[in-house]
């Protein structure tokens, strides 16, 4: 199918879309689709949403910070989510949600490794039925332990998949007569080291390198392609000159390290220590200079006002927060991520959200913009009016739902642009006020002026448990302690005496 004919067959089905913002040429609404995903991806080193947060909150390693001015710039011309979360802050249940609109459980991607049933229609499956090109290139992380597994056999919609690679944080690729391989070699094995990378083998240029040279094939079809970044994840190491761009910077330890151990739960135990922040600012500014390129190749080939760009990240990295390194619990820099999104003639530049969503919303969402139906009963919301508006609809329930890893045990979530409701199998209930206390240090759940809150997110916690199937709502000690929050005077507080 040529441009022109998709472009008149797809404007019908978005008209409704575009009317608020009084497009008159439904032509100039965009019809590709480019998505960059970067892995453990902390949202305040991004200059976009630092200028959202008061300074104790974006400089939570002090004064030294790394611009990202191409990010920002779609942030600027589109629309940022102040409080969007991986629906599991780990990489292949977060994935797996992106893709499919369904909770991780049912996908049943509950932890890494694990294969994504054969049977998940992903949101570029619906777009290859509907004409579009479509590829990946980079770390998928959906098709079990082999690492790193170029080319997974189970496409999942993305056609040309060649430069996927199922697991890995592969500093440097390359392509051979064979098909791409990892560069790094030591007794012909593949490894992580970084030396000697350059421009044109290191893991982020050689994978936006080929992103490139997909939009610039399919410049005259429409297109799906994702670019999915293994980096800011550890190894926390980069090729020149990022590798020493921001050394000379001082890192203050945050806030947060050193605060009381005493009542914490065990999701928020203290591990690991702090490690200052210049490998891995290098890692973000070399991510973000690629982007720069993608956009260049868009703006060259006349695409950047026919192309929806999506910049986030499967989870977040504490880096030093509450005494933590990595990602996989309720707290903000685990999962809390990115998500901004340029689609022209649909959003309105300088457009922030601040309702919650998660990875689970993505795909009804993206689908609903582009004016295409998705032939499931997706688990996730089409948040698109959010993103085209900045204001939630009328009836819209300010509610999203985390969870950890794994099946019965470990820990849910319920959570709003205010509050975080959390439930544990090993640990008493916690309520963070996101407002008052943005470092979330605070246990409100036992407060009587939060009595209300609680129960509200309690009933609507056990309702997405029935409905999605949830065992982890299902655990006995979670539906004691929610029937208790729900209809009791709560844990700590005594009942009326007779």
């Amino acid at each position: 199918m040529r441009r022109r004919d998709f472009l008149r067959w797809t404007a019908g089905a978005a008209a409704s879309l575009t009317a608020p913002l009084g497009v008159a040429d439904p032509d100039t609404r965009p019809v590709n689709l480019l998505i960059i995903q970067t892995d453990e991806h902390n949202f305040r080193t991004l200059g976009c949403y630092r200028r959202l947060l008061p300074p104790e909150q974006a400089l939570m390693w002090g004064p030294a910070v790394v611009e990202t001015p191409n990010i920002d710039w779609l942030a600027e011309q589109g629309a940022i989510c102040t409080r969007f979360y991986a629906t599991t802050p780990v990489c292949s249940p977060s994935r797996a949600a992106f893709m499919s609109g369904r909770y991780p459980h049912n996908t049943p991607v509950n932890t890494n490794n694990i294969p994504m049933d054969a049977e998940v229609v992903t949101f570029a499956e619906v777009l290859r039925r509907n004409g579009y090109a479509t590829g990946y290139a980079g770390k998928w992380h959906l098709d079990g332990t082999d690492k790193p597994q170029w080319a997974p056999q189970r496409k999942f919609g993305f056609e040309d998949n060649r430069y996927m690679f199922n697991r890995g944080h592969w500093k440097q690729l390359e392509d051979t007569p064979t098909g791409p391989r990892v560069k790094a070699r030591k007794n012909g094995r593949p490894t992580y080291d970084v030396q000697d990378a350059d421009a044109r083998s290191f893991t982020t240029d050689f994978l936006c390198d080929r992103a490139v040279e997909f939009l610039q094939t399919h410049k005259e079809v429409p297109f799906c392609y994702m670019v999915s970044l293994p980096d800011p994840h550890g190894p926390d190491t980069v090729r020149a000159p990022y590798d020493r761009m921001f050394k000379g910077q001082k890192y203050e330890v945050p806030r947060t390290f050193n605060k009381p151990r005493e009542g914490l739960p065990s999701w928020g135990a203290p591990q690991g220590r702090f490690q200052d922040m210049a490998r891995y600012y290098g890692m973000v500014k070399c991510i973000d200079d690629n982007v720069g390129k993608l956009l260049t190749c868009l703006r060259e080939n006349s695409l950047i006002e026919r192309t929806i760009v999506v910049f986030t990240s499967d989870h977040g990295d504490l880096r030093g927060e509450h005494h933590r390194q990595n990602k996989g619990v309720p707290y903000e820099g685990s999962a809390r991520i990115p998500f901004v999104i340029r689609s022209p003639g649909t959003l309105r530049p300088g457009t922030v959200v601040h309702e919650a969503m998660t990875c689970v919303d993505f795909k009804p969402t993206i689908l609903k913009l582009m004016g295409i139906a998705s032939p499931d009963r997706d688990a996730g919301r089409d948040c698109s009016r959010l993103l085209i508006t900045g204001q939630a609809p009328p009836g819209w329930n300010d509610v999203a739902f985390m969870r950890g890893t794994g099946t019965e045990r470990g820990w849910v979530a319920a959570v709003t642009r205010r509050y975080k409701l959390v439930y544990s199998t090993r640990d008493d209930p916690w309520l963070f006020d996101l407002e008052k206390d943005p470092d979330e240090l605070i246990n409100c759940f036992s407060k009587p002026e939060y009595r209300a809150t609680v129960q509200t997110l309690s009933r609507q916690l056990r309702d997405y448990g029935r409905t999605f199937r949830d065992p982890r709502v299902a655990h006995p000690r979670i539906q004691v302690d929610l029937q208790r929050a729900m209809d009791g005077p709560g844990p700590e507080e005594s009942p009326p005496g007779p």
